[in-house]
């Protein structure tokens, strides 16, 4: 077990004002794996004071120096993309292929393509007598997810420190590891003291303290939209700028002239990737009325093909998910869907066979209503619920109906069509005919999925204030 009794403050690695500590609990196996500060409201006003000092610097720094950091950072974490991986496998669950590939490399990405966007961004524009210039908008505070936890970081704070900003992170204390060592490279590329300081600890003491502190500029969260209101509220007491990017129930919309095999077979990775602990999880999937049995079947052979265990087996498909309080979340929404009567399909809420761990039965529910349980509420775990339409314009009310906006997708044969019924859909994102994700297009959601862009171009500009200079 690694004991990391630091917080990362001002440049260097400071004692914590408190004695508390939080665990840090293998997901696969049930052991600590370490231990972190529980902070208090003191640290993160010794973070804020900090990061308040160097932004008067940091902000006046030029862009090729921004930019170099930038690089130099993305450089170290390419360098150590092995250790990511494997240090995220531990902490969330996710197996080890897709954790090299999504865990480890999205945050270069995220990263790596801040110091073309600054070489090629106009700061500064003329309109009529007007100067119009963007200036960083100061201190951030940064609360991230344990889900993706260092991709959620870095869509923050690459951006963040690339429009001139100083940042005080607050990283998921169930998944924390990868903060500390972001901060050892961000040290390591010759990022000036206090641009760069991370707190530990609890929503609800070092969130709370951090979204409400009146140094801070602006709050950039992310979490679940029960979080986010609460961000909200306390950080409104300072009138401070808010971006919010929350929770998700995303519809997987097959037409009638879609490959319905490949569809529903890629439709089904895209519910259970990192076990269904992804915002933007397509979980319900929309299928014609006429070829909901066809849909079953083929569903019902893809889900047993998902080989649950260790995340560390080359074998494994899904591995836990995050804790138990999540195990027993996801257990009772599949209890739940069972006694509304939804038809299932594949898994269930029994347990598996395993000594240890917080695994769930990769699960499938069909002949799902539109007002259960399960079609409506973020499960967060690998349960997909599929909804029979009997029209485009009935699978369109059935999509859009729902709190959430945050992702999406269309199937069919006519990209044409396909496109059309995606302008339709009140969501921040949709995929068409299986489309990759692009880090670099802009990412956030529409109603209670929060507000705000992240990534790319995008990204950057939530961190920018808007002047005007008469001349």
């Amino acid at each position: 077990m690694s004991v990391q009794d630091r917080h990362y403050i001002a440049g260097a690695w400071t004692q914590p004002a408190g004695p508390g500590a939080i665990d840090v609990v293998d997901p696969a196996t049930e052991q600590v794996i370490a231990r972190i500060p529980a902070g208090t409201a003191s640290d993160v006003d010794r973070a804020v004071t900090a990061a308040r000092r160097a932004f008067e610097t940091w902000s006046a720094t030029p862009v090729e120096e921004r930019s170099r950091c930038l690089q130099a950072i993305a450089d170290g974490l390419a360098a150590r993309a092995d250790e990511i991986a494997s240090l995220i496998s531990r902490e969330v669950g996710m197996p080890l292929a897709h954790s090299r590939m999504i865990q480890a490399g999205l945050p270069v990405i995220d990263f790596g393509s801040m110091p073309g966007l600054l070489r090629s961004y106009a700061f500064e524009e003329e309109i009529g007598n007007s100067l119009v210039v963007r200036e960083p908008v100061g201190v951030v505070g940064a609360i991230t997810p344990w889900n993706y936890p260092l991709h959620q970081i870095a869509g923050k704070v690459a951006p963040a420190l690339a429009a001139g900003c100083t940042v005080v992170l607050k990283p998921s204390e169930v998944a924390p590891l990868t903060a500390y060592l972001l901060a050892e490279i961000t040290e390591q590329a010759g990022l000036p003291a206090g641009v760069f300081n991370v707190v530990t600890g609890t929503g609800p003491v070092v969130g709370e303290a951090l979204a409400g502190h009146p140094g801070v500029d602006m709050v950039s969260f992310t979490g679940s939209t029960a979080a986010g209101r609460r961000v909200s509220e306390v950080a409104a007491r300072t009138v401070k700028r808010v971006s919010l990017e929350l929770g998700g129930k995303s519809a997987n919309i097959i037409l009638d002239d879609a490959d319905l095999q490949t569809a529903v077979a890629h439709g089904l990775s895209k519910c259970f990737i990192n076990s269904g602990q992804t915002c933007i999880a397509l979980t319900r999937m929309l299928v014609p009325r006429s070829r909901l049995a066809e849909a079953e079947r083929i569903v019902a052979d893809a889900a047993a093909a998902y080989t649950v265990g260790d995340p560390f087996s080359e074998h494994t498909a899904l591995g836990p998910v995050v804790s138990r309080t999540q195990l027993e979340r996801v257990r009772g929404f599949i209890e739940t869907g069972i006694a509304e009567g939804a038809k299932l399909v594949a898994g269930g809420p029994d347990p598996l066979p395993f000594p240890h761990g917080y695994f769930v039965h990769p699960t499938v529910f069909s002949q799902v209503t539109p007002n259960m349980t399960i079609a409506r509420e973020e499960i967060f775990g690998p349960v997909l619920a599929i909804l029979p339409y009997d029209n485009e314009d009935e699978a369109v009310r059935i999509a859009n109906d729902s709190m959430y906006g945050l992702s999406g997708a269309v199937w069919s044969a006519d990209p044409a069509r396909a496109t059309r019924l995606a302008r339709r859909l009140r969501t921040g994102q949709v995929d068409i005919n299986g489309a990759a994700f692009n880090p670099l297009a802009p990412f956030g959601g529409y109603k209670q999925s929060g507000n705000g862009r992240e990534f790319g171009r995008y990204g950057l500009e939530e961190f920018l204030e808007t002047k005007a200079i008469q001349l």
